[in-house]
This record gives structure tokens, sequence and C-alpha cells, in this order.
């Protein structure tokens, strides 16, 4: 039940609400389950990073771990802010002054942290040549709306420490976005969201309708399998046996075929020698 439910039965909520927040989450989600497949059929080669570690690396190893690191910080936040009621925090003794004085100081130091690596990274791709050479124009323009949408996350963390006034986004935007996976979309609490977090949600769902025609697609790839292969074990060979080992013979050496001019490629013994296949 939203406590804010009261209140939002005075929320105009017209066509374009209804559309924006009623109607649109759906149409991307259809666009980010079926442009993934498509995705996963049709360009399995492309399903890549094309990592540019191989012209750059000094950089990249301070950004990269910045960005995915904190990338994961804010989806974890997100995660807790989207999908936990208030009620189950207050359940577990967490007050709401004591959760908003946590989203605050750990999310503005995951966005900052995030914000900061893929700074980097784009500097990173605009001073280097070669790695400036290889981005493509669907890099850009990602790497445009990433940094969009992190900087509107960023400001409504702002906007509503300094503007009292903006409604809380646990009893607005949360309670809409859980009621789109039940498809129940409660238009009228995201109406009723401060401007900063509608806009900061439309740019959101613009990221993810171009996330599976761009190399954030990797993303839903982790290589959870490397946690459960075989160790590889590697062994060294004694020196100090190596006299009591066969001789080795190099797959380079002539091999003594019926074809070759005979006397040229004849072993020790007096016999031709014969290659491995």
């Amino acid at each position: 039940m939203n406590p804010m439910a009261p209140a939002l039965q005075n929320v105009d909520v017209g066509v374009s609400s209804i559309l924006l927040w009623g109607v649109l989450p759906y149409v991307v989600l259809a666009i980010v389950i079926g442009g993934t497949i498509w995705r996963y059929k049709y360009d399995q080669f492309g399903w890549t990073t094309r990592s540019s570690q191989l012209y750059e690396s000094r950089i990249l190893r301070i950004a990269s771990p910045l960005f995915h690191f904190g990338i994961l910080a804010v989806l974890a936040g997100h995660i807790m802010g989207l999908f936990i009621p208030s009620s189950w925090t207050e359940a577990v003794g967490m007050t709401e002054g004591m959760y908003h004085f946590l989203a605050l100081s750990i999310g503005t130091i995951a966005g900052v942290g995030t914000l900061l690596g893929i700074v980097l990274l784009v500097w990173r791709r605009r001073t280097t040549g070669p790695v400036f050479m290889a981005t493509t124009k669907n890099d850009k323009f990602m790497y445009v709306m990433l940094l969009a949408a992190l900087l509107t996350g960023l400001a409504t963390t702002v906007i509503s420490v300094l503007d009292h006034g903006v409604p809380d986004y646990r009893q607005t935007v949360s309670p809409w976005f859980r009621s789109i996976w039940i498809f129940q979309p409660d238009v009228a609490a995201m109406a009723a969201a401060g401007p900063s977090f509608k806009l900061h949600a439309l740019w959101a769902m613009a990221l993810f309708a171009i996330w599976p025609f761009t190399r954030l697609v990797h993303a839903f790839t982790a290589p959870v399998h490397y946690l459960f292969r075989p160790y590889i074990v590697y062994r060294s060979r004694d020196r100090g046996s190596s006299s009591h080992l066969a001789p080795v013979r190099r797959g380079w050496e002539p091999v003594g075929t019926q074809d070759r001019v005979r006397g040229t490629t004849k072993a020790p013994t007096g016999r031709s020698r014969a290659g491995r296949h």
C-alpha cells in the first residue's frame, strides 16, 4: 500500500503521463529483450567490448576499475531503493533518516567514482591516437547516453538534498517501478515525482533501449563460468634429469620423404627419417 495514495489521487494524470509512465516502459522492455535476442542470434562475433588495452593500458588500469566497481555500487543502490519498500527497511530497524543518510553518502561516492571513471575513459579515447581511431560513432553515442544518465542521476541526489519540497522517490518512483513488473503501472505515483526524477527515468529508459545495440551488451554475459573452471596445471622439467630423457625431434627438421633426393636426409643409421603427421 502506497502511503501517499490519498495525495496521489489529486494528481492530474493526462494522456502524456499514461504514454510515458504506463506504455513506454513496456516498449523499452520489448526492445531490450527482442534486441538482445536478435544481437545474440545474428551478431555473436560483435558481442564484445572491443577491448583497446593493447593500444594503451596505463590510464585504463585506473579508469576501468573505477567505472566498473562504481557502476556495480550504483546498481546495488538502485536495486535497494527501487525494489525494497520503505516498510521493509523500517521493519528491520532502519529509520527513514538512517536510510537516506546511507543512500546519500554511499550513493554519492559510487556516483562520483563512476563519473570519474567514465570521464577518464572518454579522455583516454580522445587523446590516445590508436584508441581514438578504434572508436566508432556507435561508441561515441553510447558514451553520451551513459554520461547523461549518470549526470541526471547525480542531479536528482543534489536537488533532493537542497530542495526539501521534492517528493520522496521511495513514495513515487519506487512504487511506480515495482508496479511495472506486475503489469499494473502506477502512473499517478510517477506523475507526482519531481522533474529531475522524471528526467532521470526517461534518460535511463533511453539508455536501456540502445543497450542491446552497443558494446554495453557484454554486461549480459558475465564470465561466471570462470569461477567453476578447473585449474590449469603447469609442470616444469627437471633439468638435472634431462640426460635420461629421449631426444626430442624438432618439427621443422627434414622428414626424409621418398620424393626427396636420396642421400640428403639420411639418418645416422642409414635409414630415412619418418616424420610425424
